[in-house]
């Protein structure tokens, strides 16, 4: 990792545009004091990248939890078959989901429009309106990651020492009683480690994105990798783009390290 890292933080430091048609010349933090203090867009896709981190890390733990309780609840037919299905999204391809849900959105002819407005239901734009398109992405990730937070909740589960769930019902207490009191708080760190992992993909997710919106319309959903990957590959700045991913690099860093602080305390 040293060598890549390190070549990533030389070029950050230098003026290297293949259009400029010279080779890489050392600038100094001009890239860094330009992209803090002068690129509103860098700004527009910082902002989008933790709106989409939010929204999906949000709903993929609330929801991956609650089904993870359902379904160990009680035995009943089928259970494995559930427990099978729930892996499907997560064999797909991202990039195979995101064409899927492509279709579903679409404005005019797509499933989802089609349906809300046979139940005489507003039609949203979706990934075409610059207002909805990033929660019209997030819900693509969560349905696609959410069985993974299932799966590792459910492995906690069965963890779980049955010690106090005797006590509690010799006591009288009600299965929500002991599930807010007893379940989830002894789980916590498993839901920690569950939300670590999922915030880390979240704040990288590139190939959803890219394959639906290219970062569109205009720039609504054009998160940190996305304009990372348009310097670099579209604008041919290779030394802007090395500082956008130094930063990028130093943010992911800096809230997974909050993010493993907060798991430890919940763990103490």
């Amino acid at each position: 990792m040293v060598f890549p890292l390190g070549y990533t933080l030389w070029s950050s430091l230098t003026g290297w545009s293949l259009t400029a048609g010279r080779p890489a010349t050392y600038i100094g933090i001009e890239n860094y004091t330009k992209l803090l203090f002068n690129d509103a867009r860098f700004l527009n896709a910082f902002w989008n990248t933790i709106y989409f981190t939010a929204f999906a890390m949000f709903f993929e733990v609330v929801l991956g939890v609650a089904a993870a309780l359902l379904l160990d609840a009680k035995d009943y037919p089928g259970k494995r078959l559930v427990n099978s299905i729930l892996l499907l999204p997560m064999m797909a391809t991202p990039v195979a989901v995101a064409m899927v849900w492509l279709l579903m959105y679409e404005p005019t002819a797509g499933i989802i429009n089609f349906l809300l407005k046979q139940a005489s239901l507003p039609a949203p734009l979706w990934i075409a309106g610059s207002d909805t398109v990033i929660p019209a992405l997030a819900l693509v990730d969560i349905w696609e990651w959410t069985p993974l937070v299932t799966l590792i909740v459910l492995a906690g589960l069965t963890a779980l020492p049955s010690e106090p769930y005797e006590a509690a019902r010799v006591d009288g207490a009600t299965y929500w009683q002991t599930t807010w009191r007893l379940t989830l708080p002894m789980l916590m760190p498993t839901i920690s480690v569950a939300a670590l992992l999922r915030f880390i993909d979240c704040i990288k997710t590139f190939d959803i994105i890219y394959s639906m919106t290219g970062g569109g319309p205009g720039f609504s959903s054009e998160t940190l990798n996305i304009y990372t990957y348009n310097q670099a590959f579209y604008y041919f700045n290779f030394g802007y783009a090395s500082s956008l991913l130094v930063i990028f690099f130093a943010i992911v860093m800096g809230l997974s390290l909050l993010v493993a602080y907060t798991r430890r305390r919940l763990e103490t």
